[in-house]
């Protein structure tokens, strides 16, 4: 009988703390929606089911989710109690999706993304407030643009897509330009999925999904409620600008 070695025995992954579950589960809902899209897209469903099993699977980790969290036995607060109400209602409204048709079940699950990150927001609040004398250090020491372009792609707000040779970006709410992107992307911490968001106008063609990697999780996750560094060993870009509308900056 052969023995298994040392490093098979202890080489086992480590599971996500609570807030970066959350923003895994906001991908989750991204990646569900952009599904949704593309199936409201192209009609009639080659594999019917494909959506009941995606929101099924979304309301299991929304429940796990939900119980990381209550296992960190945090004392009880009205913001964390709200938290955790709104990711119960995320899985009441993904399960209800099964049993409708794709436009209302893409309706029921359409703000989910950015709710779960104002709960990952609520709980890395919570922790740092009650463990204020943690001396862990970010993963990665993140600028003010960095930051927030990892926030607003966590959150399912940037595609990116190309045309004529030029590189285009567009988000929802906060700008983020190119040059932040291709940063981002050259430290591992975002990564973009071709053709798998909707198109930027009826009848175009799918845009790029831009996600967090597993380092971006990672590294978003330790930054969250901490004040950005004005200095970082990646690359600096210019600050984001606000907007109100989609917005779309491109590179030459």
């Amino acid at each position: 009988m052969t023995t298994p070695s040392e490093g098979l025995l202890f080489d086992v992954a480590t599971p996500p703390t609570p807030v970066e579950r959350l923003l895994l589960l906001a991908d989750q809902y991204v990646q569900h929606n952009d599904m949704l899209d593309r199936l409201l897209r192209s009609g009639p469903q080659a594999e019917p089911d494909t959506d009941v099993a995606s929101a099924q699977r979304l309301a299991y980790a929304t429940r796990t989710a939900i119980k990381a969290i209550l296992d960190e036995r945090l004392l009880e607060s009205h913001e964390l109690s709200d938290a955790v109400v709104r990711l119960q209602q995320l899985a009441f409204l993904s399960s209800a999706s099964t049993e409708h048709p794709l436009p209302t079940a893409r309706t029921l699950t359409a703000l989910a993304p950015e709710a779960t990150m104002g709960c990952a927001d609520s709980l890395a609040r919570e922790i740092r407030r009650r463990r204020w004398n943690t001396t862990d250090a970010p993963v990665h020491q993140l600028n003010p643009t960095q930051h927030t372009a990892l926030w607003e792609i966590a959150c399912g707000n940037v595609v990116a897509t190309s045309s004529l040779g030029r590189q285009y970006v567009h988000c929802r709410d906060a700008r983020v330009l190119i040059g932040t992107l291709r940063t981002l992307e050259a430290n591992d911490l975002i990564e973009r999925v071709p053709q798998s968001a909707s198109p930027a106008y009826v009848g175009g063609p799918l845009q790029d999904r831009v996600r967090l990697t597993s380092a971006g999780t990672t590294a978003l996750a330790s930054t969250i409620c901490l004040p950005p560094a004005a200095g970082s060993p990646l690359a600096t870009t210019p600050p984001p600008t606000p907007v109100s509308t989609r917005t779309a900056t491109r590179s030459r």
